[in-house]
């Protein structure tokens, strides 16, 4: 890999792609939502020895850059994807343009000259699965973004064999670290603790896989580099934990004498019981293996949080 585009380059997983390509002496075409409050997170990017170009540009007006985006490119990440959370999630229109995004990603990547395509799904694509997560598992989803993430992977696995490209969809499952969004369970629990405050939860018995926003971002490069073609990849730690021991180890990192709700509130509806990943495709494949145990990644995660997010707290 020489050259890669970004979509979605300013989010937590896109960034740090960013970050590991650009220290790998590899350019960087880094696609932003125009006035994206999360900008500062490619500011330390620009010591790198690869270039960067940042180009803003909406989702929803890809097809605008066709023979814009300067030097050749030869790797295609697609992040960006709107309407993620609260009421879009679950809205049809909304979701719907965001496959066709994805569509024109493909046609967008094959102006530029790029080779490989490789795009971010989500668990939200199984539905509810009481297992281990794997591609041998039945996909039914029940949300609107679940269902736009399965029918995006499919849809552009089909676009780039029609175009020559080689395609990876991948399936991230909990993935957390510095630049997670606020309202994630992992952000708003450091977050309010930071605060000194007490937070309530579910008696929190799932069964969990959470990833480090670093880990998962080396599992892209390895896919882009090593993947097979038209193979999709589930992508977590491998290794899993009961929802309450990660929330007690966030509560430690944070400080060890605050108080946790565990079991004050329900379950939400329609809870997930069960997440975890069968990533040995992903290691026999590419060679890839998670390096960042829980304990050490929140523990940066929640240094980040107290070095960049204490003004919010106030």
């Amino acid at each position: 890999m020489k050259s890669a585009i970004i979509t979605g380059a300013t989010g937590m997983i896109g960034s740090c792609v960013a970050r590991q390509l650009i220290e790998n002496g590899i350019d960087v075409t880094a696609i932003v939502r125009p006035m994206s409050e999360k900008m500062s997170n490619l500011n330390d990017l620009i010591c790198g020895p690869g270039k960067l170009n940042i180009v803003e540009c909406s989702l929803w007006d890809l097809p605008t850059l066709r023979d814009k985006l300067g030097w050749e490119h030869d790797t295609f990440f697609h992040f960006g994807w709107g309407f993620t959370y609260g009421p879009g999630r679950n809205d049809a229109a909304k979701q719907e343009s965001n496959v066709r995004a994805a569509i024109d990603a493909v046609h967008l990547a094959y102006e530029a000259g790029c080779k490989t395509f490789v795009g971010a799904g989500s668990q939200a694509e199984f539905g509810i699965y009481s297992g281990t997560l794997s591609e041998d598992v039945p996909k039914n989803p029940i949300t609107g973004y679940g269902i736009a993430k399965l029918a995006a992977g499919r849809l552009t696995a089909l676009e780039c064999r029609n175009l020559g490209m080689k395609h990876n969809w991948t399936r991230i499952l909990s993935c957390y670290g510095p630049g997670d969004n606020d309202y994630t369970m992992v952000m708003s629990a450091i977050l309010t603790m930071l605060k000194g405050e007490r937070m309530t939860f579910s008696p929190a018995e799932q069964v969990w896989d959470y990833i480090y926003a670093e880990d998962c971002a080396k599992a892209f490069i390895e896919i882009a580099d090593k993947g097979i073609d038209q193979k999709t990849y589930m992508i977590g730690s491998g290794t899993h934990m009961l929802l309450k021991d990660y929330i007690y180890a966030i509560r430690d990192a944070v400080n060890p004498e605050l108080e946790v709700g565990i079991g004050e509130r329900d379950y939400n509806p329609d809870q997930v019981m069960h997440l975890t990943a069968d990533i040995s495709d992903l290691i026999n494949d590419t060679g890839y293996k998670p390096e960042t145990t829980f304990a050490e990644g929140i523990r940066k995660t929640v240094e980040w949080a107290r070095n960049n997010k204490l003004d919010d707290l106030v």
